[in-house]
């Protein structure tokens, strides 16, 4: 066995008493200010720490949480910046809507473990303004915010107040600082896998090689929708609405996100069923540099997403205690 730093994202929904849903609206709008403000200085060419400084110092939230929302907005532009060779959108300057409130555990809120198992919150929207109640959500979930609030191997770590399917949700991050994956060297099967443009294939092996058991995980939809925003984008450009381009960008981004969340989780869910397994990837190193097969192939092969589905399947399979390699 070997220890791993694992971090994971619980989703709560909010049963308010104390304050109300209008403050958390009011909270996630000064965020979406924050938000804006780092974008519009960013494109002036301000130094960030500059930035950084000058927009917490006018935020109406409590400190910690606004550096936040920053780091937030600025590590979206960082993003950008690290993959717009794979055409990446920038983010939009201005948006309309509300944006997260991210905050520090017992700063900007804090969970309670009551006597009787329930998990309670308060949140502070603005300074001295607390909006408090109980969580809700699935038992796994709160099985494991319990063990992060009692355990010190735990640690529980921001959160985040969203509005998402016409309700309020808390996301907070907790981390298992030592959490235990099974070596990949006392493996006793070992998985193969085949990342390809529609599909996933995984092939279960023992150690003397032979095949136990095989299956294909499709995802057309994936290809399909890419083809539509791309075709999408395409005709902005030619229509010249060009300050468009970068939500569409951002909204195929999120949608091809949130599917390779489910492809991953099938992946995990099926690897687990074996003994002992090891899941094995060839190295994808410089694949794309490597790849051409003409403009229209190029393109629907560039922008597959094949290191972010790696990365998905390993660490929901470290969850597992499922270990992962690489091979060339």
């Amino acid at each position: 066995m070997q220890s791993s730093k694992l971090t994971q994202t619980l989703s709560f929904g909010l049963n308010i008493d104390t304050g109300s849903a209008d403050d958390l609206q009011t909270g996630c709008l000064e965020s979406r200010r924050i938000r804006n403000e780092t974008n519009r200085l960013d494109r002036q060419g301000w130094d960030w720490k500059e930035l950084k400084s000058i927009v917490v110092d006018n935020a109406n939230h409590v400190k910690n949480t606004s550096q936040l929302i920053v780091d937030k907005a600025l590590g979206e532009i960082k993003t950008y910046h690290d993959n717009k060779d794979d055409g990446w959108g920038r983010p939009y300057p201005y948006i309309n809507g509300m944006y997260p409130m991210v905050m520090n555990h017992k700063e900007g809120y804090r969970l309670f473990l009551e006597d009787d198992d329930t998990v309670r919150f308060r949140i502070s929207a603005a300074p001295r303004n607390h909006v408090k109640g109980e969580l809700c959500g699935s038992p796994d979930h709160f099985d494991r915010v319990r063990t992060a609030l009692e355990n010190d191997d735990w640690r529980v770590g921001t959160a985040e107040v969203v509005y998402k399917h016409d309700e309020w949700r808390l996301h907070v991050a907790v981390t298992h600082k030592n959490h235990r994956v099974t070596s990949k060297n006392d493996a006793d099967t070992i998985i193969g896998v085949d990342v390809n443009e529609d599909c996933i294939a995984l092939a279960a092996m023992n150690r003397d090689g032979s095949v136990m058991d095989s299956v294909v995980i499709e995802y057309p939809e994936i290809k399909e929708q890419r083809h539509e925003f791309f075709t999408k984008r395409k005709r902005m450009q030619k229509a010249g609405q060009t300050a468009f381009e970068s939500v569409v960008q951002t909204e195929e981004r999120d949608y091809i996100h949130d599917c390779l969340h489910k492809v991953s989780r099938r992946v995990v869910e099926w690897v687990s069923q074996f003994s002992d397994p090891v899941i094995v990837f060839e190295d994808l190193k410089d694949m794309r540099d490597s790849i051409d097969y003409g403009t229209r192939m190029n393109r629907r092969l560039h922008s597959l997403p094949f290191a972010a589905l790696r990365d998905m399947v390993s660490y929901k399979a470290a969850w597992n205690s499922i270990p992962s390699d690489d091979v060339d």
